[in-house]
């Protein structure tokens, strides 16, 4: 017996194909994971950069063939440079051509269709996908020479067809097949043809130009309409902003940014430069985090260009981006600087928006500064202040809407300040709003402050659920910054539910992807859930080692909400150790409780009239403890059902006992 494998194109029908002892297989492309694993093979292992890798799986679409030419060009080039593990790239990474005998193959087959050749140029400058009724608009050809030319591409599977004449779109088969009837134009014909696209959307369809804005600017900037390309590039990019599309979005505003380079530097072209940098920002925001090194230049740039040519109501969206900036980075008194400025201008602004970021951006700092009544204030304010429907908008302006950062915000404020059902509620609140508006960064934000809250209120399943919804949430969207918050909760909830060993791996690779985005902020807390989560696996010295690098990072920053539970904290692990002096316990429980009340965060004050209670208690000094802990208890008015004051109730009964007994 004899087995013999054949392999043919699809164009051919070998006479034999209906014999019953042959077989046909029809091979599908490789799938992502099969190209990877052949181009990891080219390269003996090697990793290449990964825009260079990206590059080579879209374009080769996942036939073999390509991908071995494509692969086997790029390491041929002068782009790489070879290192031990890996290669890098020597400089920006240009568009890849096609290997000669592939372009020479694909051109000789649609050198052989004659006529039909024509219309796959045009359907190639449209792009990969294109609309029957379009390439009809474009080619002003009659309905029956034009289907007949496109059933020709059809059958020689250049081309397939998606649906019915005339609502039928096209798709070419392959994308270096579009390139190669795209290159074998002169680039005079080319720009003409984009010309001629420009004006046949703008005529005769205006519905595809709303919601494809990126498909004119496309055409524009190719057609050399570079005036006119730069502000549908800012269209395009706005309309991803409203979907969330931040990834997209960024790359339209900056291709606007790039056009505009290659005009003259009018104020005009400033302004409008202006208008695209501020766009870009609240992109930049999601995609790379509040403090990343683009975030911030940009900002720069635009208050820049806010000096040069811009107005008071431009000037207020800019400050408002350095705050955010300045606050993650943790430069807080710059940043308390800042939100009074926007105060100011927001009082002298007709526009009721800015006050609601004034108040939002005062609420925020003035929280991370520990001074929680003018917190509470300013977030009050800004929540009374908040119309969804008036103020939707500000959302996609600024990156986050401010009514959901403001109950989130008041949400931890009210639980500090001894109120947590007023907290659960404000947070289940930024959560509405944000689904409400379907802001994906919004809702990413009200996800990570809800988890945040069940962690202060020790509900250790409902902070996992929150920080698992959070990372399913940041992953799909390519939040990186809310991606490394999610972590970081999520390993505390493993930890706190006994799964020590992978929690502590896990917050160490979100705390370093957190720093990574440019964050300072919010780290005094993350350490103490570090702490906790070593506390809990019994690793007392690496517990104490992480508190104390939160209490630095409180005295280098000015971040102040959680210093009394740091220190809290530190007196519970000297506690445990033995060998520790009970002055310093004593110090650190004190520090922690006057800490709180001043401040008046009463929750933060009753775990520490609790831990000086137990100790205390330990000490046969029950009296001490029930007076100092009972009156703290009974300022409470709600959430009695709250781990923190079911504890304080038990305590308290333990203490009368004790004094009862004598």
């Amino acid at each position: 017996h004899v087995l013999v494998l054949l392999t043919y194109r699809p164009d051919l029908s070998p006479p034999w194909s209906e014999s019953e002892h042959l077989t046909a297989i029809s091979l599908s492309r490789l799938k992502r994971e099969q190209v990877d694993i052949m181009v990891s093979q080219l390269t003996a292992g090697k990793a290449l950069p990964n825009a260079l890798h990206q590059h080579i799986v879209s374009r080769s679409d996942g036939i073999p063939l390509f991908v071995e030419e494509l692969t086997k060009m790029v390491l041929e080039s002068d782009l790489l440079r070879e290192g031990p593990h890996h290669y890098e790239l020597l400089g920006p990474l240009p568009a890849l051509s096609i290997p000669a005998t592939l372009q020479d193959s694909l051109m000789a087959r649609l050198d052989r269709l004659v006529t039909a050749r024509g219309i796959a140029q045009l359907g190639a400058v449209i792009g990969r996908q294109f609309s029957y009724a379009l390439i009809q608009a474009v080619s002003q050809l009659d309905d029956d020479t034009l289907q007949r030319e496109m059933a020709r591409l059809i059958d020689a599977e250049l081309l397939y067809q998606r649906g019915e004449l005339p609502q039928a779109t096209y798709i070419f088969k392959h994308a270096l097949i579009q390139e190669v009837a795209y290159q074998s134009l002169l680039k005079s014909t080319r720009q003409q043809v984009h010309q001629r696209i420009v004006q046949v959307l703008m005529e005769a369809f205006p519905k595809t130009v709303k919601v494809q804005p990126e498909l004119l600017a496309h055409h524009a900037t190719e057609a050399g309409l570079t005036d006119q390309a730069v502000g549908y590039w800012q269209q395009a990019g706005q309309h991803a902003l409203r979907r969330s599309a931040n990834i997209e979005a960024a790359a339209h505003f900056r291709q606007g940014l790039t056009l505009l380079k290659t005009l003259p530097e009018t104020p005009e072209h400033l302004r409008q430069e202006l208008n695209l940098q501020a766009a870009l920002a609240p992109a930049l925001i999601a995609t790379q985090g509040f403090a990343a090194p683009d975030v911030v230049n940009t900002y720069f740039r635009a208050r820049e260009l806010c000096q040069q040519v811009g107005t008071a109501a431009q000037l207020f969206p800019v400050l408002r981006g350095l705050w955010v900036c300045l606050e993650v980075r943790a430069d807080l008194q710059t940043a308390r600087t800042l939100g009074e400025q926007l105060l100011e201008h927001a009082q002298r602004d007709p526009d009721p928006a800015h006050l609601v970021e004034a108040h939002r951006a005062l609420g925020n700092t003035f929280f991370w500064l520990g001074e929680l009544d003018t917190a509470r204030d300013h977030l009050e304010r800004g929540i009374a202040l908040y119309d969804a429907k008036q103020h939707h908008a500000l959302a996609f302006l600024y990156g986050t809407d401010p009514g959901v950062i403001c109950c989130a915000y008041a949400a931890w404020v009210y639980w500090l300040l001894g109120f947590p059902e007023q907290a659960l509620a404000s947070s289940q609140k930024a959560l509405g709003i944000a689904r409400t508006l379907a802001h994906a960064h919004s809702e990413a934000a009200a996800l990570n402050w809800a988890g945040v809250l069940h962690h202060l209120r020790r509900e250790e399943q409902a902070a996992y659920e929150q920080s698992e919804a959070l990372m399913t949430l940041a992953k799909a969207q390519g939040f990186p910054y809310w991606l490394a918050e999610g972590r970081i909760l999520r390993s505390w909830a493993l930890a706190a539910l006994g799964q020590t060993g992978e929690a502590i791996e896990q917050i160490h690779q979100g705390l370093a992807a957190y720093r990574a985005t440019g964050a300072e902020i919010q780290r005094p807390y993350w350490l103490a859930l570090e702490a906790e989560a070593y506390a809990l696996a019994g690793q007392h010295a690496e517990a104490l080692q992480a508190v104390n690098d939160g209490i630095r990072a409180v005295y280098a920053t000015g971040e102040h909400w959680y210093h009394a539970e740091l220190y809290r904290l530190k007196g519970e692990l000297l506690l445990a150790q033995s060998e520790s002096a009970p002055d310093e316990v004593d110090a650190s429980f004190q520090e922690a409780l006057t800490t709180a009340q001043q401040q008046q965060a009463k929750s933060l004050e009753l775990r520490t009239a609790m831990s000086l209670s137990r100790m205390w208690l330990a000490q046969g000094e029950a009296a001490r403890a029930r007076a100092l802990l009972a009156p703290v208890y009974q300022g409470f008015t709600e959430g009695f059902d709250t781990a923190d004051l079911w504890d304080a109730k038990t305590l308290l009964a333990s203490l009368e006992a004790a004094i009862r007994l004598g």
